[in-house]
């Protein structure tokens, strides 16, 4: 196991199956997954068609926070869907 990969697997919200998706992304340590951002993060994850629900969406928030996705307040869960629907509207 390299070093960013115990990097990611120490932030809460994230296991082994995650830290792989993000891997796939080029996405290796907690500086790339700020510096990306979990709405472009989890569109680059759906544009490469792994299957993932918005919880992923929200446990990389979660991550980049120290906080249980669960425990996101519902106003930035919102925010968050809304950022991810407006990035791929614009894209079209």
């Amino acid at each position: 196991m390299t070093d960013s990969h115990s990097d990611l697997l120490q932030l809460k919200n994230l296991g082994a199956a995650s830290v792989n998706i993000l891997h796939a992304i080029g996405v290796n340590s907690y500086t790339d997954l700020n510096d990306m951002g979990p709405v472009e993060a989890y569109i680059r994850i759906k544009a490469r068609g792994i299957h993932v629900s918005k919880v992923m969406l929200y446990a990389l928030q979660g991550a980049l926070l120290g906080v249980h996705w669960n425990d996101l307040e519902p106003d930035m869960k919102q925010r968050l869907v809304s950022e991810v629907e407006e990035a791929l509207t614009s894209a079209t």
